[in-house]
C-alpha cells in the first residue's frame, strides 16, 4: 500500500464520519421537535418555525417565482430546501466536533436558538411555542457529545480496524432509531390529537335561507379537458403562507368585530350556523396568476352575507378599511365602500355542500368578488377591524395595490400550448372571468389574422367565469393562437403584458400549436 495515500484516506473517513455523526444528532433533535409539536401546534416544530420566517422575510419577487414555477408545491420546495440546508449544516457541525466539541455543540445550539425566535416572534406565538426548538436544540446537543465521546475512544487509524467500530456504530444505529422513532411518534400523536378533523365530521350544515339560483341550461359546455364551471374542493387553487394548516376546532373558533364600529360583537361557530344563511355561485383568482395562469377557481359557497356580520357591531363613518386577521396571524385588508356595497361578500362556512376543507379555511373564512384573494379571502378568520389604510395588512406592506381589483382574464385550456393537431375543424375552448364585472364576450384569433368572436356559455351570475368555444378549420403547419376577452362594460383585456407585482399581471395568452395531415 502507498504509505502516502494513508492520511487522505484518513481525512476522507474523519470528514464521513464526522458529517455521519452530525446528521444523527440533527435527525435526533428534528424527532424530538416534531414530538413536541404535538402538544404545541405543528407550526411550532423547528423546521416549519423557521420556514415560516423564510416566508415573511422573503422579497416579493422570491414568493412570485416559487408560485409561478413550483405551484401548489412551493410549500413542500421550501420545507425541502430548510432540510437541505440542516443536513449540510449538521455534516458541517459533526466534522468540526470531531476537532473542537464545543464548536459543533455551538452550531446545534445555534440552529436550536433561532428556531426559538422564529417561534417566539411568530404571529400566533403563545407561551410554548418555543418549546420544540428548545427541547431538539438540548437534544441535538447531547447526541452529539455522546456520539463524538464515543468516537474519540476509537483508533484513529481505518487501516488498523477496518471501520469495525462496533461502539461507535451501535450508538450511532440507537440514536437514528430514535431520531425516527420520535419524529414518526410527532407525526402519529399529531394526527391523533387532531380535534379539527373531527369537530369538521361532526357539523350538519343547515339549509340556506336564500338558495344559489338554478344553473340556467347552457351554463357549460361538455368537452373533454375543458375547465368545468364548478371546481372540484380537492382541485380548487391553495396559495397561502401557511407551511402548516391552523388547527382550529369550530368548537373553539370565535370571530371578533371591533374598531370603528359602535357596539364590539363576538360570535361563536353556533351563532354563525343561527343566521340566515345565503349560497352563491364565486369564482376567486388569485394574484399570483401570470397571464393565463392556474389559480382562479369556482364554488358554491354558503355562508352569512358579510355586510350582516359588519352591521352587528354597527360601521363608523370613516371606516375605509376592512382588516381581516387570521388565526395564524396573516392580515388582509380590504376597502371597506367595496364590502358593503351590496355584493355578495361572504363570511364563508362551506363549500360545494361540505363545511370548508381544513387547507381551503375551515372554521370560516372570507369571500369578496371583485378583489383578487389577497386583498379578501382570508382564510381560518377570527378577527374582524374596522379601521382606515393608515394600517398595512401583510400584502401591502410588501409593495402590493392596496385595493386589488381582479383584471380582466381569459385563458385557452385546448389545444394545448405545443399540441399536435390533425388538420380539419379543431375545438379551440377555454375559460374567461372578471368576477363582479362578467365576461361579455372572447374573441380569438390565428396567426394575427381577424378576431372571431366564440360562443359562450349563458352566464350565471357576473361573479363567475363562463366557458367559451370556437371552431378553428386548422390547416397544416405551426400555428399561433390568441385569445383576448371583454368585460360587461365593453372593456377589452389590455395586450401589453405587466408583471404580477404589484397588481395582478395583464397580458393575452398566446398558444403554439403544430397541425398535422
Amino acid at each position: 500500500m502507498n504509505t502516502e495515500q494513508v492520511p487522505i484516506r484518513t481525512r476522507i473517513a474523519r470528514l464521513g464520519i464526522g458529517g455521519g455523526l452530525g446528521i444523527i444528532a440533527a435527525g435526533a433533535a428534528l424527532g424530538v421537535g416534531e414530538l413536541i409539536a404535538a402538544f404545541t401546534g405543528a407550526a411550532t416544530a423547528p423546521a416549519l418555525a423557521v420556514g415560516s420566517a423564510m416566508v415573511n422575510l422573503a422579497p416579493h419577487a422570491v414568493k412570485d417565482f416559487a408560485v409561478r414555477e413550483f405551484g401548489t408545491n412551493d410549500k413542500l420546495v421550501l420545507v425541502s430546501g430548510v432540510l437541505a440546508g440542516l443536513v449540510a449544516l449538521a455534516a458541517i457541525a459533526g466534522i468540526l466536533a470531531l476537532r473542537r466539541l464545543w464548536l459543533g455543540v455551538a452550531i446545534v445550539v445555534a440552529f436550536g436558538v433561532v428556531g426559538m425566535l422564529t417561534a417566539a416572534t411568530g404571529p400566533a406565538t403563545t407561551a410554548v411555542s418555543v418549546l420544540p426548538s428548545l427541547g431538539a436544540a438540548v437534544t441535538g446537543a447531547f447526541a452529539l457529545v455522546l456520539l463524538v465521546r464515543i468516537r474519540r475512544r476509537e483508533p484513529v487509524s481505518v487501516a488498523a480496524t477496518g471501520f469495525s467500530r462496533r461502539q461507535l456504530l451501535i450508538a450511532g444505529g440507537s440514536v437514528a432509531l430514535f431520531a425516527a422513532a420520535t419524529a414518526v411518534g410527532g407525526q402519529y400523536l399529531q394526527s391523533a390529537l387532531d380535534s379539527v378533523t373531527a369537530s369538521r365530521n361532526r357539523i350538519r350544515l343547515p339549509r340556506p335561507a336564500s338558495p344559489a339560483p338554478a344553473l340556467p341550461a347552457g351554463h357549460q359546455f361538455q368537452i373533454d379537458g375543458l375547465t368545468p364551471y364548478f371546481t372540484p374542493n380537492n382541485d380548487f387553487y391553495r396559495v397561502d403562507t401557511a407551511l402548516a394548516l391552523p388547527q382550529v376546532p369550530a368548537e373553539q373558533w370565535s370571530l371578533t368585530v371591533h374598531g370603528m364600529v359602535r357596539n364590539p360583537v363576538r360570535m361563536s361557530y353556533q351563532d354563525i350556523l343561527g343566521m340566515p344563511l345565503v349560497e352563491r355561485d364565486i369564482t376567486l383568482s388569485c394574484v399570483s396568476n401570470d397571464v393565463s395562469g392556474p389559480y382562479v377557481s369556482t364554488a358554491r359557497w354558503l355562508g352569512v352575507p358579510l355586510s350582516t356580520v359588519l352591521n352587528k357591531g354597527g360601521v363608523r363613518s370613516g371606516a375605509t378599511q376592512l382588516l381581516s386577521t387570521s388565526t395564524d396571524g396573516m392580515t388582509i385588508g380590504s376597502p371597506t365602500e367595496i364590502v358593503l356595497d351590496g355584493r355578495d361578500a361572504l363570511l364563508a362556512i362551506a363549500m360545494n355542500g361540505e363545511p370548508l376543507p381544513i387547507e381551503h379555511g375551515f372554521p370560516a373564512r372570507l369571500l369578496v368578488p371583485g378583489l383578487f384573494g389577497y386583498a379578501s379571502a382570508t382564510k381560518w378568520v377570527t378577527d374582524l377591524e374596522l379601521t382606515t389604510f393608515a394600517a398595512q395588512p401583510y400584502w401591502v406592506q410588501r409593495g402590493y395595490d392596496r385595493t386589488g381589483a381582479v383584471k380582466t382574464g381569459s385563458r385557452i385550456d385546448l389545444p394545448r400550448p405545443f399540441a399536435q393537431v390533425k388538420a380539419g375543424p379543431v375545438t379551440v375552448a377555454g375559460v374567461a372571468y372578471d368576477q363582479h364585472h362578467g365576461i361579455s364576450a372572447v374573441q380569438v384569433r390565428v396567426d394575427g389574422g381577424p378576431w372571431q368572436e366564440a360562443e359562450l356559455t349563458t352566464q350565471v351570475s357576473l361573479d363567475t367565469w363562463r366557458q367559451w368555444r370556437l371552431t378553428w378549420l386548422a390547416t397544416a403547419g405551426s400555428h399561433q393562437i390568441e385569445v383576448r376577452a371583454a368585460d360587461r362594460r365593453g372593456n377589452l383585456q389590455p395586450q401589453a403584458r405587466t408583471p404580477v407585482f404589484p397588481s395582478g399581471a395583464t397580458g393575452w395568452e398566446l398558444v403554439v400549436v403544430t397541425v398535422t395531415t
